[in-house]
């Protein structure tokens, strides 16, 4: 009765371990780390990370949960609040309560009624990596600069030209 050789047992874990572990990360609550944070993992975060926060699997932020860094990820889902940029190879979930300062790179979205987002969305099937975006950043600068001066000697050419006017009548 109790000793049943037949019986079949099953091992529940939450990512592809060698040793059938769950692999699950956690920042809880109260919890603060500072400087960047990777994991071949799924990781779960409900307290604060002050730099960047990579993860191989689901990074998953709770609604007390606040990342002031990039994030790269294969899966998120975030309902917390997000101050960089968001680079998901996947899918990204933004749950109503998710505040976004930053960004979106991502394959897939689904953004629950609700979530507030300050950033630009690029979807594509392979989101850039962050060298080409620091290269676009630049030429985004150097057009602005250039547009920049071009203005201001345009408004300079502008401005001698009403000096000259109002001395002429």
């Amino acid at each position: 009765m109790f000793n049943n050789k037949n019986k079949k047992t099953s091992s529940n874990t939450v990512s592809n371990s060698n040793n059938n572990i769950p692999s699950v990360n956690m920042i809880s609550e109260g919890t603060k780390v500072t400087g960047a944070l990777h994991t071949k993992n799924d990781i779960r975060v409900a307290g604060k990370v002050d730099g960047e926060a990579t993860s191989e699997g689901k990074l998953i932020l709770t609604s007390t949960g606040h990342i002031e860094g990039d994030i790269n990820a294969v899966d998120a889902d975030i309902a917390g609040k997000v101050d960089g940029e968001l680079r998901i190879s996947n899918k990204l979930i933004m749950r109503k309560s998710a505040l976004v300062t930053g960004d979106i790179y991502t394959k897939v979205i689904l953004v629950e009624e609700g979530a507030q987002i300050d950033g630009s969305f690029k979807m594509s099937s392979t989101p850039p990596s962050k060298s080409s975006k620091a290269a676009e950043a630049a030429q985004k600068k150097a057009i602005r600069s250039k547009d920049g001066v071009a203005k201001n000697a345009e408004a300079t050419k502008n401005a001698e030209a009403i000096k000259d006017a109002e001395k002429a009548g």
